[in-house]
């Protein structure tokens, strides 16, 4: 092999290691990620709670950050929730929807993609849930469905007030009606709780779309959102190709969803517990006046029939 042939060789190897493109996972593992200046230390972002200190871009967190954020670390109960049989109507695409839950379950470590823990914000117990979008997307599906009726059954058998951080592109396609009816299933829960009095919270995060926000994320007491956040139901392209309008600027931006009445307030990631824990002891003193007020009528009641009698 002479110098020539060496150097063609050489030449080659390095157009191929420039040209590699890294992949998800090598980007997922890497000490940085970027925002508006371009590459930022991961560890730098986590002390800012993963907001940029620049743009204020609030950053997607996982379920556990997130309760760590709102509870202190490791200062709350995560609850096992049911899981029904996997892949119901044996869906296969480029690969099975088997493949994709392992692979899902792998990346966040959670068993499906809701997690539903207890936990207290300024001395008030807490029953709440949050989705991961790295676990697809935080689609619905019916182990979402279980996991959401079971912090529902959690707060009222408990008799605590109910969080839910949204995320999530809607319902999964992977399991189809079953995934659609999650959107019933969910909103008689809620329902079911605010009979009882029990405050129910939303605290939607970038992006809550689709079936989620047409059920469960818009039908809280309260609507929280954090800055910058996507909320909508169908895309921003899809509305422009049927209206043949320009859309207003910031359109489905959660500062924009707040003008129109649908989001109550922004709140920044660093403010939330506080603000969550100061809505609540409002909440609650109100439900308990009215708990007394109807306790107090029933007994009237039974009083004037006694002497009917």
């Amino acid at each position: 092999m002479n110098w020539i042939t060496k150097i063609i060789k050489a030449s080659e190897k390095i157009k191929s290691v420039i040209h590699k493109r890294a992949t998800k996972e090598d980007i997922a593992n890497s000490d940085w990620t970027s925002c508006c200046r371009g590459p930022i230390l991961k560890k730098d972002l986590e002390k800012n709670l993963w907001v940029c200190p620049d743009c204020n871009k609030h950053h997607r967190i996982s379920p556990t950050q997130r309760f760590d954020i709102l509870f202190g670390k490791n200062n709350y109960e995560i609850f096992q929730t049911p899981i029904p049989k996997d892949d119901p109507l044996n869906w296969y695409d480029s690969k099975s929807y088997k493949d994709r839950l392992k692979k899902a379950r792998k990346k966040t470590k959670m068993d499906c993609g809701m997690m539903v823990v207890c936990g207290s914000i300024q001395n008030i117990k807490i029953t709440a849930v949050a989705s991961d979008f790295d676990f697809l997307g935080a689609s619905m599906a019916a182990a979402e469905g279980e996991a959401f009726l079971y912090g529902i059954q959690y707060a009222i058998e408990n008799q605590t007030p109910f969080l839910c951080v949204s995320a999530g592109g809607g319902m999964r396609m992977m399991e189809g009606l079953i995934s659609l009816s999650q959107m019933t299933r969910t909103t008689l829960a809620i329902n079911e709780l605010k009979k009882k009095n029990l405050p129910y919270l939303v605290c939607i995060t970038d992006p809550t779309a689709g079936g989620i926000t047409a059920s469960y994320a818009m039908l809280g007491d309260i609507h929280l959102a954090e800055p910058g956040a996507l909320i909508a139901f169908a895309g921003a392209r899809v509305i422009q190709g049927t209206v043949k309008e320009e859309l207003p600027e910031g359109f489905q931006k959660s500062e924009y969803v707040e003008k129109t009445g649908f989001v109550d307030i922004i709140v920044e990631r660093k403010d939330l517990a506080e603000k969550i824990g100061t809505l609540l002891s409002i909440l609650l003193k109100k439900n308990s006046a009215i708990s007394t007020e109807e306790n107090e009528t029933t007994e009237n009641t039974q009083s004037l029939s006694k002497v009917a009698s």
